[in-house]
């Protein structure tokens, strides 16, 4: 037997070592500017959510520019206008609710002290810890915002691009169909425009359900006479957002607020906010989203906290559609990838 060692050579071209340091030379400049990239990425959230209002403005004979000024002007002007004939109420009920949670803490005091819980053994101790809080979230809060959405510059950029891509007709298109490899361009482009409509439809029926909840929660808070009704309305709806957990906590905390006054009306409450859930989850959501994009709860809950965790409101929001879009992008590829394999099968089996 022969006892001679064997050695064994690995040899590494040149354009193999060149490809490497160009990745990582590319990995670390896109680390240097993930800033920006998050602006990009939000900007054209933006630009997709935007798009088919613009898009139906231009077949009206409407130039593409004229029609994008409209778009974001008339939806700017229109949350103006709501948040600014909205606030007077909020701020009154805010003010009013906070004046009276001393009374609120002592009537369910007797039970908090039951938890031995330090914050909830008097309201003194109790309004400490809901300050430290505050303090150390805002705080958090604000590192964030000044991060990525804190000054008025960084708002206005993500705008900004967001106009200016939706300016460029099928800008993205094109940029998928430069750098998607040559087999898998008109794979990569029909996925992306199947997932553009998609996402854009999931989010506007998302919408019109955190309408739907929040009117008829504030309009049930208000008929049965409940303070803090806009209050409540406004929570509920944002709340709608995150599937399933979203309502239910928001829920329990409203009919505990309102229990504190009432039983009856706490009772009925509940009952009218559970058919608001119901009909947005079983009549009025699947009749929209039929044809549409589902997202699991858990997806949109992991968004939500990742973007609100990581870019503030602004973020939180933004993030959903940002996932989703992801995640269709992905099933589409593959999804198309799973076709293209069992059609080359077949093929092979009958031949």
């Amino acid at each position: 037997m022969d006892n001679t060692n064997q050695q064994k050579i690995l040899e590494i071209s040149w354009v193999t070592i060149l490809r490497v340091v160009t990745a990582l030379a590319v990995l670390y400049f896109l680390f240097l500017i993930k800033d920006l990239l998050v602006w990009f990425l939000f900007a054209l959230i933006i630009s997709v959510l935007f798009n088919p209002a613009i898009n139906f403005l231009q077949r009206k004979h409407i130039p593409r520019t004229l029609a994008a000024m409209v778009v974001y002007l008339g939806i700017f002007s229109l949350l103006g206008i709501f948040l600014w004939r909205l606030a007077p109420i909020l701020l009154s009920e805010l003010k009013e609710f906070s004046m009276r949670l001393p009374e609120y803490f002592e009537d369910v005091s007797p039970y908090l002290k039951g938890l031995r819980i330090a914050a909830f053994e008097s309201f003194q101790s109790f309004s400490q810890a809901i300050e430290s809080l505050l303090f150390r979230s805002s705080a958090n809060i604000f590192t964030a915002l000044g991060t990525f959405f804190g000054s008025v510059f960084s708002a206005i950029t993500i705008f900004a691009i967001a106009f200016f891509l939706s300016l460029e007709e099928k800008g993205v298109e094109r940029t998928i169909y430069l750098l998607a490899p040559h087999d898998y361009k008109e794979k990569a482009l029909a996925v992306w425009r199947n997932t553009q409509k998609k996402i854009t439809w999931w989010f506007g029926v998302r919408v019109l359900g955190v309408l739907f909840v929040g009117l008829l929660t504030g309009i049930t808070c208000f008929a049965l006479n409940v303070k803090y009704a806009a209050f409540f309305g406004i929570l509920a709806g944002i709340s709608d957002f995150i599937v399933t957990f979203g309502p239910l906590f928001t829920g329990g905390i409203i009919a505990i607020l309102i229990a504190l006054s009432s039983l009856p009306k706490a009772f009925i409450f509940v009952i009218a906010f559970t058919f608001i859930q119901q009909i947005e989850g079983h009549v009025l959501l699947p009749v929209l989203t039929k044809k549409f994009l589902r997202l699991p709860p858990a997806l949109v809950l992991m968004a939500i906290l990742i973007g609100g965790k990581l870019w503030g409101v602004l973020g939180a929001i933004l993030a959903i559609p940002l996932m989703g879009m992801l995640f269709e992008f992905i099933k589409g590829l593959l999804e198309k990838k799973d076709h293209h394999q069992a059609s080359q099968i077949s093929s092979e089996t009958s031949s």
